[in-house]
């Protein structure tokens, strides 16, 4: 991704984090089916409060998602990339 390393499954405080660009701050979330319900939409909005509130950028994106519009996630993930 245009020479920048992504960690997989990295903890940052209590938190584990699907993927993780140091260079950018980014966080990179997949959700699957266990997301997709109003209490767990709850508790990922407020990770995601916590996450950017430390400095943080975080993208969710469906797991569906990656598998039938690999492209548009991967320009949405650029997109948040510092010039």
């Amino acid at each position: 991704m245009e020479g920048r390393k992504f960690r997989r499954q990295h903890s940052i405080n209590n938190f584990i984090v699907d993927f993780y660009c140091a260079s950018e701050m980014l966080i990179i979330e997949l959700d699957g089916q266990v997301h997709l319900n109003a209490l767990a939409e709850e508790k990922d909005r407020k990770r995601n409060e916590i996450l950017e509130g430390m400095g943080f950028k975080v993208l969710r994106f469906e797991n569906k998602m990656v598998f039938e519009n690999l492209e548009y996630v991967l320009r949405a993930i650029k997109d948040k990339f510092r010039v």
